[in-house]
């Protein structure tokens, strides 16, 4: 699919991942409409880009920045292109802690509501738009493309992670048959599975766990992290190549995280 003069909607596009992909679809000539709770840091580009206050777990929010989308997309004649779901936590608790005490069901219902259910909601609102844009006329006839972002988690979870590793191991579990359901309407979907990336949360990781993920038990070439912009180079490769569909794609320089760090 075509990049330029197409409208992305990204969730959690102000920074991290989501800013990387926003500033490489902007090389094309994008339009990008980002979601989040926070305007970027970074100056981008006024004409391209439109932010909308979002918290993710109100689907209110979430329907009137669809609508608002919209009728950005009907001024500047850019019909949409594409859902990127970039937006999401990473939450930490063992099912039962050091205490004896069971794993905190707030702690799981806020798990569920950002990475999971506010992922859903987005997309089947936004997607309501989105069959209704004009196939592109050569070619497959191609409408547009979600992105889900998972994580190296949904398959092999650390301890202390069933909240998040759940929330991303059903984000990869919708992918084929929502892309079945969207076949129809020429509407691809494909996950990107990331491993550790280099961001605001990894550069908290202790110098032990950074030793343990780099070591012998996790990453094996490039010995590093993930870098933003190797994401979105992937998330590009998705939205132009046709027959990239369904699938779960792991971004881990192949590794496999070992059952404790």
């Amino acid at each position: 699919m075509k990049i330029t003069n197409r409208t992305f909607i990204i969730s959690g596009g102000s920074s991290g991942l989501g800013l990387a992909t926003v500033e490489d679809l902007l090389t094309s000539d994008a339009y990008i409409a980002i979601l989040d709770l926070k305007p970027p840091q970074d100056q981008l580009d006024s004409k391209r880009v439109r932010f909308f206050q979002v918290d993710i777990t109100e689907v209110d929010q979430i329907a009137k920045a669809v609508d608002d989308v919209t009728a950005w997309t009907k001024e500047t004649g850019a019909h949409l292109g594409g859902i990127i779901n970039c937006a999401g936590v990473g939450v930490a608790a063992k099912i039962i802690d050091s205490n004896n005490e069971p794993h905190s069901l707030d702690l799981w219902d806020f798990a569920v509501a950002v990475n999971l259910t506010g992922t859903f909601n987005l997309t089947r609102l936004a997607l309501k738009q989105l069959i209704a844009v004009p196939a592109e006329e050569e070619g497959d006839g191609e409408r547009g493309i979600v992105v889900f972002v998972a994580s190296s988690a949904a398959f092999e979870g650390q301890p202390g992670q069933v909240a998040y590793s759940a929330t991303k191991g059903a984000v990869a579990a919708m992918t084929l048959p929502m892309a079945r359901d969207l076949s129809r309407h020429a509407i691809r979907v494909l996950t990107i599975a990331p491993g550790p990336f280099s961001s605001a949360m990894t550069a908290n990781f202790p110098e032990k766990t950074r030793r343990s993920l780099q070591g012998s038990g996790g990453i094996v070439y490039p010995k590093r992290f993930g870098l933003p912009y190797e994401f979105a180079k992937t998330v590009r490769w998705a939205v132009e190549v046709p027959y990239v569909n369904g699938e779960v794609v792991r971004l881990t320089g192949a590794g496999r995280m070992p059952g404790k760090l």
